[in-house]
């Protein structure tokens, strides 16, 4: 029997046991880099501004945001997947690239179960259901009776096919028996600016980036997919109270790293995530952007994912946008 292999095995491991605190303790010791797999300007891109201003401090080296939109967050996704595991090179990830690519596309250039170790939830943001002005519907049940009368000639736009905004779109017409068609942007904001030109009817998408204008009267409120009300549009209704009952339509934002990453170094990590969450400061900033702290370190996250899998994943295959 030859020994040898088996003792190149026990001496890797022996030398990555004794090296992986000492990496912990010298990182970072440059800049690191969060990937945001949608457009600048949307939702995601508000959280982790929040979070990265309180990581520079905490951690001692700046947080270089880098937006790589497109695919429905596959190409930030991949771009991440491949990417050095040397503890500096981050996926700002919502349900998207994690549970609803893998489900929809049999063919993603990633593994999501196996290219990716979760560092840490951060927020949960509600999507916000507003119309152009210049369209005649003011509620949700005006929405549902337009969309009745005139199938497939209400248009929605969305942060991308296969996004959290898009499968509640999809969900809310399955339970409303409405038939509405989709229009996709590469982002939240795109698709906002998409609404605001008169381009497309409909906005499906989350909260933020639609706060600014829904003050100035350009976009019209109907409908929040929220468990309660939003404490920023008080007046809004949420569409179990416009009577869909169990409807929520909400995204997660949290961070992952490529797989192999060292355990101490994300426990590093989720450890300053921890305390920028906790500050006061940060819970403020959140909350003048619609979104709820829901902070949890990397056992707590990954238990997230597979709880919110085992509700998306049917779902998905039930409304037939599985290419499977």
């Amino acid at each position: 029997m030859n020994l040898k292999p088996l003792l190149r095995t026990a001496l890797c491991a022996l030398a990555y046991a004794v090296l992986a605190p000492a990496q912990a303790q010298n990182w970072p010791s440059r800049p690191i880099h969060i990937i945001n797999p949608y457009s600048p300007g949307g939702p995601s891109d508000a959280v982790i501004r929040v979070l990265t201003e309180g990581l520079g401090s905490e951690l001692g080296q700046p947080f270089v945001i880098e937006s790589k939109p497109g695919g429905g967050t596959v190409i930030g996704a991949a771009y991440v997947a491949k990417s050095a595991p040397d503890g500096y090179t981050y996926l700002l990830s919502t349900v998207a690239p994690l549970i609803l690519q893998p489900a929809i596309n049999p063919a993603l250039p990633y593994d999501a179960q196996r290219d990716f170790a979760p560092v840490g939830l951060i927020a949960s943001i509600p999507n916000l259901i507003t119309v152009h002005p210049s369209v005649p519907i003011n509620n949700l049940k005006q929405l549902v009776d337009y969309a009745r009368a005139n199938p497939g000639k209400l248009n929605y736009a969305s942060a991308g096919a296969g996004t959290g905004p898009h499968l509640g779109a999809e969900l809310f017409s399955r339970m409303a028996n409405i038939k509405m068609t989709h229009v996709p942007y590469g982002g939240a904001a795109p698709a906002v600016l998409g609404v605001l030109g008169g381009q497309v009817q409909v906005s499906w998408v989350n909260i933020t980036p639609q706060i600014a204008h829904v003050r100035a009267g350009k976009l019209r409120p109907i409908a929040i997919g929220s468990a309660q009300r939003s404490s920023l549009f008080p007046e809004v209704p949420t569409v179990i109270e416009s009577g869909y009952a169990g409807y929520i339509s909400e995204s997660w934002n949290g961070l992952v790293a490529p797989a192999g990453t060292p355990k101490a170094v994300i426990a590093k990590l989720a450890e300053a995530m921890g305390k920028v969450m906790a500050a006061a400061k940060t819970k403020e900033v959140l909350n003048n952007i619609g979104a709820l702290n829901i902070s949890a370190g990397p056992e707590e996250f990954a238990a997230y994912i597979k709880e919110d899998e085992k509700r998306e994943v049917p779902l998905i295959k039930s409304l037939g946008l599985t290419n499977n």
